[in-house]
């Protein structure tokens, strides 16, 4: 009897423990094929002469695909590095190793959602079924206490249903035994000349955290252990350049070398050995905000968008006066707050929520810039970036998100005495 081969398709989704996809995949197959691939279309320049993904991030990312092989390794196996569009590589592999099924974990990103789209149709075409999971959101959308079509557009009150009617399941067991298909090359990990960067960049960058789901579980222990910054009591109203509590986890989530759930239980195991907090809460709410955003766009695609000409934005983005743009990029603006964070931001791939918004304000409603601009920036720019979370906030800081009817979302009064500036009729 032919042995039944899965193909598992990491995409963000890094990890060994919590990881639906993988543990099923283990327990409906003889042996696993763990493939990920390097799409060069997330190496290219963007229609806003910015790069999808700049060095910050893409060293993250192979630090993060380089600890997974490392895991699979000790487990006697390995992961297939493959250079190349999926779509365009998947069949010849499905024959190769003779696979029987693929394995991978959805999106929401146009985009990313169009990806899974070819590789379903190329797939088809030999009769193999591409199997779809969602493991990248605390809630499991059947679990939600409603559906999909019926999720609130306003935080406020997905937060309160969601928190009062909706569970959040437990993890699933890390996998102890893998059987993998047999192989003799893996392929190799590319490195930055390969991506198309200088290695030069490299050595610009600040504050750099490590890739991979060992780091991301070491910082979150740090993070909750006895005597952390987690548990002192921090006042925000000490001053303008008061950051405030950041967990700095989104990084790891957002490649999934953390799962979310994973996040919640330590979280809520600390909670009962030392007591809740708002640092505590901040956590849970990041959480929130994450699923709130890929349930959004779930729900309403690109629609999520209240422009008319959102799409046209897109592939024709508004030009402004480059000079302006570039200070704001380069954090030479002249404000000392946003060239602060922004230069923070292209040093470390990282500025907190209160810097987010600081700068975005900045730049849409002082400097009347279109958002669109700063939301591809911070593309490049963010370690964390995912899109639904990006361009989300984006929007909401500009009017242009579905969210409009609560201050959770954004405060532009609030922003604008951070920034100590006079927009005059703009208020």
């Amino acid at each position: 009897m032919k042995s039944k081969k899965i193909l598992v398709w990491f995409r963000n989704d890094l990890r060994l423990h919590d990881n639906e996809m993988l543990v099923e995949a283990i327990a409906k197959s003889d042996s696993i094929l763990p493939v990920y691939f390097f799409d060069p279309r997330y190496f290219d320049n963007t229609r806003f002469k910015t790069s999808k993904t700049g060095v910050n991030r893409t060293l993250f990312l192979l630090e993060s695909v380089d600890a997974l092989r490392k895991a699979f390794q000790q487990k006697g196996g390995d992961i297939l590095i493959v250079h190349g569009k999926p779509e365009d590589e998947i069949l010849e592999l499905a024959e190769r190793f003779e696979i029987s099924e693929v394995y991978h974990h959805r999106e929401v990103g146009p985009e990313e959602t169009a990806i899974s789209a070819s590789v379903e149709d190329a797939l088809w075409k030999q009769k193999i079924n591409l199997k779809h999971f969602i493991g990248h959101t605390l809630y499991n959308k059947e679990d939600l206490p409603f559906p999909i079509k019926d999720i609130p557009d306003v935080f406020s009150l997905f937060k309160k249903k969601t928190e009062r009617d909706a569970i959040v399941k437990s993890c699933f067991e890390t996998p102890e035994n893998i059987v993998f298909v047999e192989n003799e090359t893996w392929g190799n990990l590319p490195d930055l000349e390969v991506l198309g960067f200088e290695q030069r960049l490299a050595e610009n960058l600040t504050k750099r955290i490590s890739g991979g789901e060992e780091a991301g579980l070491e910082h979150l222990a740090e993070l909750l252990k006895e005597g952390s910054e987690v548990y002192l009591k921090i006042n925000s109203k000490g001053g303008t350049d008061k950051q405030g509590f950041s967990s700095r986890l989104s990084a790891w989530l957002s490649f999934g070398c953390l799962s979310p759930r994973k996040v919640y239980w330590q979280v809520k195991e600390a909670e009962g050995h030392f007591g809740n907090n708002a640092n505590f809460n901040q956590v849970l709410l990041g959480l929130l905000w994450r699923d709130y955003f890929r349930f959004m766009f779930k729900k309403h695609g690109l629609n999520f968008f209240q422009e008319t000409d959102f799409q046209e934005l897109i592939m024709a983005p508004v030009e402004n006066d480059s000079e302006i743009v570039q200070q704001w990029k380069t954090g030479h603006t002249g404000h000392a707050l946003v060239d602060k964070y922004m230069q923070e931001l292209n040093g470390s791939g990282f500025i907190s929520q209160a810097g987010r918004l600081v700068v975005a304000t900045f730049l849409v409603h002082v400097l009347k810039v279109h958002w669109t601009r700063g939301a591809a920036y911070f593309e490049e720019k963010l370690i964390d970036y995912s899109p639904a979370s990006n361009w989300g906030n984006w929007a909401n800081v500009a009017g242009a998100g579905l969210d409009l009817k609560s201050k959770n979302t954004f405060d532009l009064e609030k922003q604008i005495k951070i920034l100590d500036v006079d927009l005059g009729e703009a208020v």
